[in-house]
C-alpha cells in the first residue's frame, strides 16, 4: 500500500491519500482493514474510497463524506486508473468546509496520480 501523508491543511482539517491494486470488493475490504490497522487511520473523520475494476465497474464509500465517493470516481475515469483503491482520508478540523472539501479530495487524488 502507498500512502501520501499531510497532502493538504484547510481550515484544520487534514488530508492524507493512500491507495494499492485490487482485484476486486473482498481486496477493497482488506486494504481499508490493513489502513484502519494504524490507530490514526482508524480514528479519522472519514475514510472516502473509490476503484473502477477492470470491467469498468464503480465502486464507492464515502464513509460520511456525502459525494466525495464519486469525486474520486470520476478522477480515476479520467486517468484510466483500473483495479486500484484509493482512499482520501480526513481528519475534522472544526470548522466546515461546505464545497471545498470537494476540491481538497481532488487534491489529494491528483497528489496520488500524479506519485504512481
Amino acid at each position: 500500500m502507498r500512502q501520501i501523508l499531510n497532502v493538504v491543511t484547510d481550515r484544520g482539517s487534514k488530508y492524507a491519500v493512500s491507495g494499492a491494486p485490487v482485484s476486486g470488493r473482498s481486496d477493497v475490504d482488506a486494504v481499508l482493514k490493513q489502513l484502519k490497522k494504524d490507530k490514526k487511520f482508524a480514528k479519522a473523520t472519514h475514510n472516502t474510497w473509490a476503484v473502477l475494476l477492470s470491467d469498468g465497474t464503480p465502486l464507492k464509500g464515502d464513509d460520511g463524506e456525502s459525494g466525495a465517493g464519486m469525486v474520486i470516481v470520476r478522477m480515476l475515469e479520467r486517468a484510466a486508473l483500473r483495479d486500484h483503491v484509493v482512499i482520501v482520508t480526513r481528519w475534522y478540523g472544526g470548522k466546515h468546509l461546505g464545497g471545498d472539501r470537494f476540491r481538497r479530495v481532488q487534491d489529494c487524488v491528483n497528489t496520488y496520480l500524479e506519485d504512481i
